[in-house]
């Protein structure tokens, strides 16, 4: 809950602002221990209009990127914490964030630690975040901690959003043509059907299922636009389940060629968070926890989950690693063992993680570079047939006439 709060400085300066808080003695508490005399108190209400778009706020990637750049950057300049924080909220240009920026102020202002205050706001901070600023706090080196979190950071951002970019092209391609064929069967054919029809002349057969394709839409096309959209629901629903989730991801790592892709970039991202952390005096068990939770794959998770129970019982990192040859490539494990004999497993990592993100890249290129000429091919194929469908008919009455 938001409060409303006017009070006094020991200076004698009238303040005015708001605090975060569970309950009203809570925020008064926060507020006494900040030295205050509190005038008056209340909840702060949201303008109806933001609150019915709240639902639709969120802090992309890139932002948390920037924000650790600029927090890393302060420190550097021997900015304290609570200046920092409050700075970075006047200045953020996202309304959520700058909230969330505030409240953080707000908490280290009481005492509260910094990865304390950060893991309140867990849909923006991960425990990968939490946990590196927590480290940095115990090694004193917070700012460079921020470092290593903006390079991470900006490494997966970077990696994603090639993945996601590289997709666009074809998905807005395949879309319009879709539309395209669903106006022209809406639309075209059944104008151009009824003057077939009433000429009287035979049909050809693949003329006669553009026809009752085009027929279908025309009838029935609320209907089928509305069983997608329950599928859709069904979809997403069964998909948000933890059991549906693992199926999902199961065949992501099971489809031909796509399974190599989304193999290397889960091995990419498991590499650079474990060196990231192991980098930052992270124990290895805290940091194979935690990457199980980051890793945005339910079988991977899944796999480091187990590893972090078998390292806690004295087994290394690559003898845990090494009983799912699968999901685990050999070169991997043998890399990781090279790491452990030599003591240099965080150089090891950062070298499997730059290997990994080349591999998926490359996949990316490859796979571009495939589905660009096929969906030509599909696309001709797809409007070369409604055509001809259409106008070998009309031909045939032209030439009657």
């Amino acid at each position: 809950m938001i409060y409303k709060y006017q009070a006094i400085e020991a200076t004698g300066a009238k303040i005015e602002g708001s605090i975060d808080a569970p309950s009203r003695d809570l925020a008064i508490a926060a507020l006494q221990r900040r030295k205050l005399v509190i005038v008056s108190i209340g909840e702060e209400e949201a303008p109806l209009f933001k609150r019915s778009f709240t639902f639709f706020e969120h802090v992309s990637l890139r932002e948390v990127v920037i924000l650790s750049w600029q927090i890393a950057t302060l420190f550097e300049a021997q900015v304290s914490a609570v200046k920092a924080f409050r700075l970075l909220s006047s200045e953020s240009q996202n309304v959520l964030l700058s909230k969330k920026i505030a409240q953080v102020a707000d908490d280290v202002q009481t005492g509260v630690p910094i990865s304390v205050a950060l893991s309140k706001h867990s849909d923006i901070f991960s425990p990968f975040y939490v946990n590196m600023v927590k480290a940095g706090e115990e090694s004193g080196k917070l700012n460079q901690s921020f470092n290593y979190l903006a390079d991470y950071l900006d490494r997966q951002y970077e990696l994603t959003s090639k993945t996601r970019n590289a997709l666009v092209y074809p998905v807005i391609v395949i879309t319009t043509f879709i539309v395209v064929m669903v106006l022209m069967l809406t639309l075209v054919i059944p104008t151009l059907s009824s003057i077939l029809e009433e000429t009287g002349q035979d049909i050809p057969i693949y003329t006669q299922i553009v026809i009752s394709t085009s027929n279908f839409f025309v009838n029935y096309g609320l209907a089928l636009l509305v069983a997608i959209g329950v599928g859709a629901f069904y979809f997403f629903r069964i998909k948000s389940k933890q059991g549906g989730q693992r199926y999902f991801d199961e065949i992501k790592l099971s489809i031909p060629y796509i399974s190599d892709l989304y193999r290397s970039l889960y091995l990419s991202r498991i590499a650079d968070n474990m060196d990231t952390m192991l980098t930052s005096g992270i124990s290895m068990v805290v940091a194979v926890d935690i990457t199980a939770g980051v890793v945005d794959n339910a079988v991977y998770s899944d796999i480091l989950g187990e590893a972090g129970e078998s390292i806690k019982g004295g087994s290394s990192m690559s003898d845990a690693l090494s009983r799912y040859p699968e999901e685990i490539p050999p070169v991997m494990i043998q890399m990781i063992k090279v790491g452990e004999e030599s003591g240099e497993l965080g150089f090891i990592l950062k070298t499997l993680a730059k290997f990994y993100k080349r591999e998926v890249e490359s996949a990316i290129d490859n796979l571009v570079s495939l589905i660009e000429p096929l969906m030509i091919v599909f696309l001709g194929l797809g409007i070369g047939l409604l055509l001809v469908a259409v106008l070998i008919p009309v031909y045939n009455i032209a030439g009657g006439l």
